[in-house]
């Protein structure tokens, strides 16, 4: 199924009458598609958007049938723009050819000649304060937990369960894990409420699940283009110990992990799982 990834966003730049540019980029995750193109902001629609895309494919670009998008404002535009084309717009933070791009192109900015001096970082992306999870949704127990990277995928793959997120992309072998490789995770027991809680955090996108030091210490759930939940708040050394390590094996398996909705603990039964990467 080919993927491309986009950015459609105002930059740093300017046309000679001084109207701010907007740069559109589109890869696909191997970089082997590479399009770019500007348009002065008074001209940005989802028209001029469309007539981008359609470009793209009357070069020879097989029609993608997803389009991935980190940002809020490009997502809403592709949103329009891809109807006509049939092809469908997936929000997500996993964009990262695009973002790698978007970091060598923050540093050509200030060089052209059409940069207007403003400070600018690509990837940033205004994100609120850390809200409690809905109430109705508290599970009953959580807990860290690890995974050998060699047995994870197996582990869950072609068993009954209702909400199973393991992007291909994210297997072990292909970030280059050795099977050894302490994967960590976070299992969640939340008992009758389990289903519930599984289809809310579907509709929620997960995309990671941070330790955060503080007063008290929080689990942080980062969801959707910007959202983000507190799933746990604990003071308990013991506990904040196991948080530490949950952060450390992170760094070991480059950044994955995963998050795993449970009724008990009997290991029959799972409700949802969701492989991520920070």
């Amino acid at each position: 199924m080919s993927t491309w990834e986009t950015d459609f966003y105002r930059r740093p730049l300017q046309d000679e009458t001084g109207n701010i540019l907007w740069e559109l980029l589109v890869c696909d995750p191997d970089g082997s598609l590479r399009y770019q193109a500007f348009c002065p902001q008074s001209q940005v629609s989802a028209g001029w958007l469309t007539e981008q895309l359609q470009q793209l494919v009357d070069a020879g670009n097989p029609l993608p049938k997803i389009i991935r998008a980190f940002r809020p404002q490009t997502f809403n535009l592709l949103e329009v723009a891809c109807k006509p084309l049939g092809i469908e717009v997936e929000p997500t933070r996993q964009t990262p050819t695009l973002k790698h791009w978007l970091d060598e192109r923050s540093r050509q900015y200030p060089t052209e000649p059409n940069y207007n001096g403003q400070p600018y970082q690509a990837l940033d992306l205004e994100k609120p304060p850390p809200v409690p999870l809905p109430e109705n949704l508290w599970g009953e127990q959580w807990r860290f937990a690890a995974l050998a990277a060699g047995d994870l995928v197996e582990a869950f793959t072609g068993r009954m369960i209702p909400i199973l997120e393991l992007p291909e992309p994210l297997f072990p072998i292909r970030l280059g894990l050795a099977s050894t490789i302490a994967v960590p995770g976070v299992v969640i027991r939340a008992g009758r409420k389990s289903m519930q809680l599984a289809q809310w955090l579907q509709q929620a996108r997960p995309d990671s699940l941070n330790y955060m030091a503080g007063a008290p210490d929080g689990l942080i759930l980062e969801a959707g283009f910007v959202d983000r939940w507190i799933v746990a708040t604990f003071e308990d050394a013991e506990v904040t110990t196991a948080a530490r390590t949950y952060e450390q094996r992170k760094l070991s398996s480059k950044g994955l992990h995963f998050l795993l909705v449970q009724p008990d603990d009997s290991g029959m039964t799972y409700s949802g799982f969701w492989l991520l990467r920070s």
